[in-house]
């Protein structure tokens, strides 16, 4: 595969997607790494034995600061929404409105933006492995996994992009040539632990993993793109079944990754998400606060609750995994204002599994048909990804309650 040319300054690609991540931009880190450097590096990093768990680590360290350094500002933020919360309660008469501020904007809302250090953190260590060229490597050593899943080593950028937003990862696999890895790569990319799904990580995990975060985290992460190498695999049998032509990929020399860009890339992912909060959270909180103010709330949970049992769930998670179709961040919100049970820890992590796994936010589902070309390619998304969920969910509770 050519993944892309470099020239020998090591300049990146010009092509005309807006997405690709290999694109130069006044951001990007300029200084180059000598070439003598840069081979005695990848002799290591993309090693076929140590180059997979060096990966490995890195992701590991990755989450680890996430947890450790952003529970700070994470206290300071939810201290600041209580006193807020508790200021709206004392200051104004009781009733609909008072109720409307305190349990349904407030809570909800508030209930979301505390996780806004942890997506800074996250998009920090991403803009370093990406400006470096590190996260090219990644895909060099996760070639030899991609032809066994059927595709092209090139999938894999799509997929790695995917830790951020399946919307742009998605959108960026028109690059690929072969129609049979773009529809592929389309829909196994939802189950990579988009942003969007980190909140809610990190809520249970912080609650019923507090000495184990990162390892429940990386965990996550890592059954997610088993889950996409077996789909990937079964989507090939079943609907594609002409062979993809090996591809060479050309490595570029190191850069050094500059405060300026790591600071850029921090600042656009944390103003796409505060975006999200001021539109579709701040209307979804809006929505379950009046569901549950009115008493509507309950039966729509005790209608799903039969079908999600099994699991381990609740009414309440059924109800917050109903209100994360438009928005998985909108799923902690409505736990924060329905007030968690003492759930275990292994309903915790099944929840957990079935929120990497189940149907992707609409604005995904949007994004798989344009791209497509047709609508069935969503729908059978939505529905494969759901039932592999409840599957995969069933046998883990199942088998978990026996010990």
């Amino acid at each position: 595969m050519v993944l892309y040319k470099a020239n020998k300054d090591g300049q990146r690609c010009n092509c005309s997607c807006t997405n690709c991540p290999l694109k130069e931009d006044e951001f990007k880190a300029t200084k180059v790494i000598d070439k003598k450097v840069t081979k005695a590096i990848d002799k290591v990093v993309t090693n076929n034995f140590w180059g997979f768990p060096i990966f490995i680590l890195f992701m590991w360290v990755m989450f680890e600061c996430t947890f450790t350094l952003g529970q700070y500002p994470m206290d300071w933020i939810d201290a600041g929404v209580d006193w807020f919360k508790g200021f709206i309660e004392a200051n104004m008469a009781e009733g609909a409105l008072r109720s409307l501020f305190a349990d349904g904007i407030i809570s909800g809302v508030g209930g979301v933006i505390i996780f806004l250090p942890n997506i800074l953190i996250l998009y920090f260590f991403i803009s370093l492995m990406e400006d470096s060229g590190y996260m090219l490597r990644v895909a060099f050593i996760m070639d030899k996994i991609m032809h066994k899943m059927g595709l092209h080593g090139k999938s894999f950028i799509p997929m790695l992009m995917g830790f951020g937003c399946s919307v742009p990862a998605i959108m960026s696999a028109h690059t690929l040539e072969s129609r049979s890895s773009r529809i592929i790569t389309m829909l196994v990319t939802p189950f990579m632990s988009c942003g969007a799904k980190l909140p809610v990580y990190v809520i249970f995990t912080t609650l019923f993993f507090p000495k184990h975060g990162a390892i429940v985290m990386l965990s996550l992460y890592l059954i997610g793109i088993v889950v996409a190498v077996f789909s990937s695999r079964l989507l090939k049998k079943l609907f594609f079944k002409e062979d993809e032509v090996p591809f060479v990929m050309e490595l570029p020399p190191y850069r050094v990754p500059t405060l300026k860009s790591a600071l850029h890339h921090m600042w656009e992912n944390s103003k796409e998400y505060l975006q999200k909060i001021s539109t579709v959270i701040l209307a979804a909180s809006i929505i379950i606060w009046a569901l549950g103010y009115f008493d509507l709330i309950i039966p729509i949970g005790r209608a799903v609750e039969p079908l999600l049992a099994p699991l381990g769930f609740d009414w309440k998670m059924s109800v917050a995994l109903l209100t994360g179709l438009p928005a998985k961040e909108v799923i902690v919100s409505t736990l924060s204002e329905l007030t968690m049970e003492a759930y275990t820890p292994l309903v915790a992590f099944n929840f957990m599994l079935f929120v990497l796994l189940y149907s992707p936010c609409i604005a995904t589902l949007a994004t798989i048909r344009h791209e497509s070309g047709n609508i069935k390619w969503a729908l059978f998304q939505a529905a494969y990804s759901t039932l592999l969920a409840w599957i995969l969910c069933l046998i883990v509770y199942q088998i978990g309650i026996l010990f």
